[in-house]
Formats: C-alpha cells, sequence, structure tokens
C-alpha cells in the first residue's frame, strides 16, 4: 500500500472478476460491482473508485470471450489497458497528483498481469469441472 498516491495492491485480489468473465458481461458486472461495495466497505472510497473499474473491464473482456477470443487475450488485449488506464486516473479528483496517477497505472498493469495469469492457471485447472457442468461461454484457454 502506498497511502500518498492511492495505490494498494493484493494478489489475486482481481482473479473473481476475471474468473467471472467466462459466465458473461452480466455476470462480470456484478462481480465487479461487489467487489467495488466490498472495497469501500474495507479500504474506502479511493480504492473503492479504483475498484469500480473492475465493473468496465471485467464487462468489455466478456463481451470479447463471448465474441470468441480466447480467455488469455481477451485479458490482455481488452482488460488490461481498460483496467490500469482508468484506474490510474481516477485517483486524480481524489487529489492525487498525475506522478500518483502514473504510479497507478503501472501498478497496475504490473498487479493485473500477475492476476490473469493466476486466473489462466485456475481456470485451466478447472476446465475438466467446467466441461462435466456443462457451463455455456466458456473460454478458450
Amino acid at each position: 500500500m502506498i497511502p500518498t498516491v492511492g495505490y494498494s495492491a493484493t494478489l489475486a485480489s482481481h482473479v473473481p472478476v476475471m474468473l467471472s468473465t467466462i459466465l458473461g458481461p452480466s455476470i462480470a458486472g456484478m462481480v465487479g460491482f461487489a467487489s467495488t461495495i466490498g472495497f469501500f466497505a474495507t479500504l474506502g472510497p479511493v480504492v473503492a473508485a479504483r475498484a469500480a473499474t473492475h465493473i468496465l473491464w471485467g464487462v468489455a473482456a466478456a463481451f470479447a470471450i463471448k465474441k470468441g477470443m480466447s480467455y488469455p487475450k481477451a485479458l490482455f488485449v481488452v482488460a488490461l489497458p481498460l483496467h490500469a488506464i482508468p484506474e490510474g486516473l481516477v485517483v486524480v479528483p481524489f487529489g492525487i497528483p498525475l506522478e500518483g496517477a502514473f504510479i497507478n497505472i503501472i501498478g497496475t498493469a504490473i498487479h493485473h498481469t500477475a492476476d490473469s495469469i493466476i486466473s489462466i492457471i485456475v481456470l485451466r485447472a478447472a476446465q475438466p469441472l467446467i466441461r462435466s457442468l456443462k457451463l455455456t461461454n466458456t473460454a478458450k484457454t
């Protein structure tokens, strides 16, 4: 946590939103919204504003997957820029200087990459279960 620039990171905190993208845009949006509420309750408005961007990139990645994009590609090509840039910029109205916004953008990109790798591993491990449950909209990994 770097309080002076509004940055915090918890390894694997994005994994639920990332995994929800395989179930479709509405589920991804709901999970992103739930994470926003959770972060607001535990870490306050700045982190909650950053978490609200999870709705945007989660829904966008879910639409990309629904249209046939692979899960990893959706996470890295679609979700990563829609996660890192808005999450960095959303701290500025809270009085964080542009240097702090840049730290948030870079930190979020690194954090997103680590959590993407975790979620890809989890999804690949869960594929037999997903197939047996015959879940729709499952992603290509």
